[in-house]
């Protein structure tokens, strides 16, 4: 089939690829516009843009694609069908009713749970049990078309959003090339979302990112997994920032401190209060250091500043 391609992040890439290989003809790559990047800020395209130029497609990077201006040029291309992977902004309805065959997404969640920017991290943080790709008919509402194909995954205990992304991206690659002679067919059975099973994952917050000793272990724990290796949950130490990288879930000990916050050494482990017990830290990174085992932040700490243990001031906002 002649196909549009409309994505940005890595994720999208493993859904371009597959087209590519399975031989349909990629009549036009859309992404978005290149972004500063770095320290340096210096511009560098989408991991999309570098795919195709790479693979000698043509490529599109409209500021705004819902500008008749934007998206006219790609009327043209007469594409069979239109296929988006985390391209992220809204495509107006003349460019998606265009194709012959239509248009279509794949989304990394099992909708109609999880509409919106951030199902992956979401998923994550709230603790679901299973998450997953839909393959799904584009429309103007957000995330809200027909459903086509799923595939389901286990959420496995030591899943971060950085394993579950790259797993899903796969999947989700695999089941748009297995959909598609389905759909060229006309074979496929669309289901209607229910409406009254739908949840939003709306683009994370710095609040999203704050550690709240107040909450549980396993809320807690969920937070710094599902935020690992972007955009990384943080608490403060000393009215600096500290980033949480890595933790793990223990049994609380008998005479730890009850303190929200309050964190004390056990040979080289790091275990916090919390609302219900403890959380070990394994991994960290102090302001302006790499990321390091908890043992040596442990090892950095005078036994003098004991009573200074405590994570969460607020004072570095």
């Amino acid at each position: 089939m002649r196909m549009l391609f409309m994505g940005t992040p890595d994720f999208a890439v493993y859904s371009l690829r597959c087209l590519v290989e399975a031989g349909h003809e990629i009549v036009g790559v859309v992404t978005q516009p290149d972004r500063p990047k770095g320290r340096g800020k210096q511009l560098a395209c989408s991991p999309v843009k570098e795919f195709a130029l790479e693979h000698g497609l043509s490529v599109y990077q409209p500021e705004k694609i819902r500008l008749e201006e934007a998206y006219e040029p790609l009327l043209s291309l007469n594409a069979d069908l239109l296929v988006t992977a985390a391209f992220g902004q809204l495509i107006p309805g003349r460019l998606l009713d265009a194709p012959r065959l239509g248009s279509v997404n794949v989304h990394a969640s099992l909708l109609p749970r999880w509409r919106g920017g951030a199902p992956i991290h979401r998923a994550i943080l709230s603790g679901d049990a299973e998450s997953g790709v839909t393959i799904m008919r584009m429309v103007s509402k957000l995330d809200a078309g027909n459903l086509l194909t799923t595939v389901k995954t286990r959420i496995e205990d030591e899943d971060t959003y950085g394993s579950l992304h790259d797993r899903l991206a796969v999947l989700g690659a695999e089941l748009l090339c297995d959909t598609l002679p389905g759909l060229e067919r006309g074979e496929l059975q669309e289901v209607v979302q229910d409406e009254s099973q739908v949840t939003y994952a709306g683009n994370l917050t710095k609040e999203d990112e704050r550690l709240d000793w107040n909450r549980t272990a396993k809320e807690l724990h969920n937070q710094v997994r599902g935020l690992n290796p972007r955009p990384g949950a943080f608490t403060t130490f000393r009215g600096e920032v500290l980033k949480i990288w890595q933790s793990r879930l223990v049994q609380h000990r008998p005479g730890a401190s009850s303190e929200p916050g309050r964190f004390a050494q056990s040979g080289d482990r790091l275990l916090v209060a919390t609302s219900d017990g403890q959380l070990e830290i394994t991994e960290l990174q102090p302001a302006g250091k790499k990321r390091m085992p908890a043992s040596d932040f442990l090892r950095g700490l005078r036994p003098e500043t004991e009573h200074e243990w405590v994570f969460g001031e607020r004072q570095a906002d």
